[in-house]
């Protein structure tokens, strides 16, 4: 808590370490154990990341790491250290999602029997660390899209884990659309179970990824595949039935920012208006309506629009992620977040630092 606030951080990252690979993949799998440098069978998890840009990056971190939260970096980002951060920045309960998973399993040519290892591995690791204080680290578990019928019995493992939640890349794994037929039996299993599904983009993946084959820079690639990814993720849901079809489903889009939103609601709906005929035995409704009545999506303090935002689509879709611990995080972000009473009305700021994501989590 900070100030009078209660805080949920809507999206948090673990920093797996490289020795829980070969430790929690199962016999026949550790031969693929990733490497220090992330790689796997001698090929590297990234797509168009030169070693020099990796090197200042990774170089940054550990700087950025060191500087602002040394017991986490000196003790490698264990779940104690964990704690001690969020006891000290103001957070009570941190919804986590991976870092290096984002992209070891995000190869659209990696066979999806080694992709389900690895989904397995995660999920029974971060079990593990989580279960130093549940109540304050959530796990968010991993799904292996590349094999859409293991996807069920996974969403059952990760339920019997007690979490209540999800994450998916919002990209095409392996030429399938998140509103791919397949896939169907997994959102009506979310929905029933009421696990909730986060959309969380990484630049940089070997998935099919907005920008990838226009530019190069990490500036480009970081700047298009976040928000570009996450708009053509709601409009799969939609133009694909899946929020028709799945009314009490919950999804979020995280990591984005929100100034793309009212926009890309007002584009859809502009589109609707002349092309629902094409659609409509699918989308029966505008898609902002859609939106509104079940999707959510993280906001960023610093987002000068907010009040606008807030004007256009309400504030009870709004979210808050900090992104700790990653480059992206800054060391201010809780308190910035709390500052937005000075922006909005205090009963607004309430809603997005935690009835909003209490609401989404099912928490």
């Amino acid at each position: 808590m900070l100030k009078e606030y209660q805080i949920i951080d809507a999206d948090a990252h673990v920093l797996e370490p490289t020795e829980m690979w070969e430790e929690y993949l199962e016999p026949r799998f550790k031969q693929f154990a990733p490497t220090s440098g992330m790689t796997i069978a001698g090929e590297s998890v990234y797509n168009k990341l030169n070693h020099e840009v990796a090197s200042k990056l990774h170089n940054h971190n550990q700087q950025f790491l060191q500087e602002h939260y040394q017991s986490f970096f000196l003790n490698k980002g264990d779940p104690e250290s964990y704690v001690k951060v969020m006891k000290q920045t103001g957070v009570d309960m941190a919804f986590l999602y991976p870092t290096y998973g984002l992209f070891i399993w995000a190869i659209d040519s990696m066979p999806a029997p080694l992709a389900g290892a690895f989904t397995r591995a995660y999920n029974n690791w971060l079990r593990d660390y989580c279960s130093y204080d549940p109540q304050v680290l959530r796990g968010v578990g991993a799904i292996n899209l590349h094999s859409p019928e293991e996807m069920v019995p996974q969403l059952h493992q990760i339920a019997d884990n007690g979490w209540r939640a999800v994450y998916l890349r919002p990209n095409p794994v392996k030429g399938r659309l998140l509103s791919d037929s397949e896939y169907e039996p997994f959102w009506t299993e979310c929905e029933r179970l009421g696990i909730a599904v986060g959309l969380h983009e990484a630049s940089h993946s070997r998935l099919p990824s907005a920008g990838v084959e226009r530019f190069n820079t990490t500036f480009a690639l970081q700047t298009c595949s976040h928000p570009i990814e996450q708009m053509m993720a709601l409009l799969a849901l939609i133009e694909g039935g899946v929020l028709e079809r799945h009314p009490n489903l919950r999804v979020g889009f995280l990591e984005s920012g929100c100034g793309w939103l009212p926009y890309w609601l007002w584009r859809l709906d502009r589109e609707y208006e002349d092309l629902r005929w094409e659609v409509e035995e699918q989308v029966k409704i505008k898609p902002s309506e859609y939106f509104r009545r079940q999707c959510f999506i993280s906001i960023e303090p610093d987002e000068s629009y907010l009040t606008e935002i807030i004007d256009y689509i309400g504030s009870d879709n709004l979210i808050f992620g900090s992104d700790y611990p990653h480059p992206d995080h800054r060391p201010s972000i809780i308190a910035d977040a709390v500052s937005l009473e000075e922006r909005l009305p205090k009963t607004t700021v309430k809603k997005i630092l935690w009835d909003n994501p209490a609401r989404f989590y099912g928490s």
